[in-house]
């Protein structure tokens, strides 16, 4: 038996006669055409959505925007690879009407245009609340962390500059007691000539002063590191080491898995995180009331106040006590709230002492005199007395705490809504970095990033067909 055979590549073949019969009706780029040019460009704010009457014409600012949903939409981000794909790629010759913008208008049109096009994800919010897409009862909050276009080596903490000053001083030290020997033996001819160790110790003073000149921007600006090639990026801890990255914010709604809210950070961990976005997933939905589910790595007592004071009901889990010590936590102590007291493993009432400000935040403190002579005082302390801190706001936790137990399963959903969407945008769609540099670039870069994994979402959930009906 012979292989199959393709068809001779002289024989003369008969295509359309027209791009469009190459384009399937449900073929997700005709929702692309159809949502951009339902757009009003000119109210959101693009440049150049109006033609000038004098001057060489300019790109529709429609195309180019086309162009960029579409290349998130298929894993194709780069400015100079959406550019290839303009002069091979059928589909894009359909969209763009077989116009071949070169990579720096594509690259300039993102840079142009940064906030009207997070704009355009609030279009495509409104066209999925249209469609009742969103639940709007209850949203989870997770944070990931992508990498940013900054290596580790031009990343600097205060830590890491010390160490680099002290290797460059013990180096400096060494050429001049080389130089202070002079003589060099006849074995020893490959050793530098005092006129190139002179050259080394110059290059490494003025490696020296560099870092130091980093150490004083450092000092000034009270941030606890710096980047060098982009400046808003830090280092951050993930699952596969350290490396410079922001932390990417999200609130996935629970009906479909649909993000509705999401932020670029550079906050280091999701600490003090939870409050921005789930206000922001309760306005962007347009509901009174919300509930949000989070990790414990958002736990912090003011972010569920003022979650709670916003009408947003917060499931979360607290942080573990830390029992290395081997000593009772407080979470042995139990809390009397009528008597305003903490009864202690051997029964005895802490009562309020005092109550002061620890970073930020105000803090009270309760004791007993009871802890000389208690018999359990070698398993509780090992100071003179025991002190149970509660913060000022602490009954909000309680009460979260309090809701958790009473419907464990809202904690399980957490898992299931929010690492979802971050798995598929990092790993089938391999948007887990960014190509550009500084927050506001990168907050715009995430977004035509969830807008691409919405669209892929309702495409699933309904169809281009139904997506194209909602727009008429």
């Amino acid at each position: 038996m012979g292989y199959v055979l393709g068809e001779d590549r002289s024989q003369s073949v008969m295509f359309p006669e027209c791009l469009d019969d190459y384009i399937l009706p449900d073929n997700p780029i005709r929702f692309i055409d159809a949502f951009v040019d339902r757009l009003e460009l000119g109210e959101l704010g693009f440049q150049k959505a109006e033609p000038k009457d004098l001057g060489r014409p300019a790109y529709h600012p429609g195309l180019l925007l086309r162009l960029y949903i579409y290349g998130y939409l298929n894993n194709i981000r780069s400015s100079r690879r959406l550019e290839r794909e303009t002069h091979r790629n059928v589909e894009l010759m359909w969209l763009m009407r077989k116009l071949t913008p070169d990579h720096k208008t594509i690259a300039d049109f993102r840079k142009d245009n940064l906030e009207p096009i997070k704009k355009v994800w609030r279009e495509l919010s409104k066209l999925c609340k249209q469609m009742d897409l969103f639940g709007g009862e209850l949203v989870a909050v997770d944070g990931s962390k992508f990498r940013a276009s900054n290596s580790r080596e031009r990343n600097f903490k205060k830590e890491k500059l010390e160490n680099l000053i002290s290797r460059i001083d013990r180096r400096i030290e060494e050429y001049l007691a080389q130089l202070e020997e002079g003589d060099q033996s006849e074995a020893d001819i490959k050793a530098p000539t005092a006129e190139e160790l002179k050259e080394k110790i110059e290059a490494l003073k003025n490696r020296k002063q560099t870092h130091q000149q980093r150490q004083e921007k450092l000092k000034k600006s009270g941030e606890t590191q710096i980047s060098l090639t982009d400046e808003d990026s830090r280092l951050m801890k993930t699952r596969e080491g350290t490396n410079v990255c922001y932390n990417v914010q999200m609130a996935v709604d629970s009906k479909h898995k649909l993000i509705v809210a999401f932020e670029a950070t550079n906050a280091v961990n999701d600490f003090q995180q939870l409050a921005g976005i789930a206000k922001q997933a309760k306005q962007e939905l347009g509901v009174e009331k919300l509930e949000a589910v989070a990790d414990m790595g958002y736990h912090d007592c003011g972010e569920v106040k003022e979650c709670e004071e916003d009408g947003i009901t917060v499931y979360m889990e607290k942080r573990p006590p830390n029992q290395k010590s081997g000593l009772f936590t407080k979470d042995d102590f139990r809390y009397n709230a009528e008597k305003d007291v903490y009864v202690c493993p051997a029964g005895e009432e802490l009562g309020y002492k005092r109550e002061v400000k620890e970073k930020e935040r105000q803090v009270r403190h309760y004791e007993t005199s009871a802890c000389r002579n208690c018999s359990k005082k070698i398993s509780c302390t090992k100071g003179k007395k025991r002190t149970i801190k509660r913060l000022a706001d602490e009954e909000v936790v309680e009460r979260m705490l309090a809701r958790v137990r009473a419907g464990p399963n809202k904690l399980k959903l957490r898992k299931q809504l929010a690492e979802h969407p971050f798995g598929t945008i990092k790993r089938s769609m391999d948007q887990g970095y960014f190509l550009t540099r500084g927050k506001l670039k990168v907050g715009t870069e995430i977004c035509l990033t969830m807008m691409a994994y919405n669209m892929k979402r309702v495409i699933n959930i309904v169809g281009v067909t139904k997506m194209l009906e909602a727009l008429t």
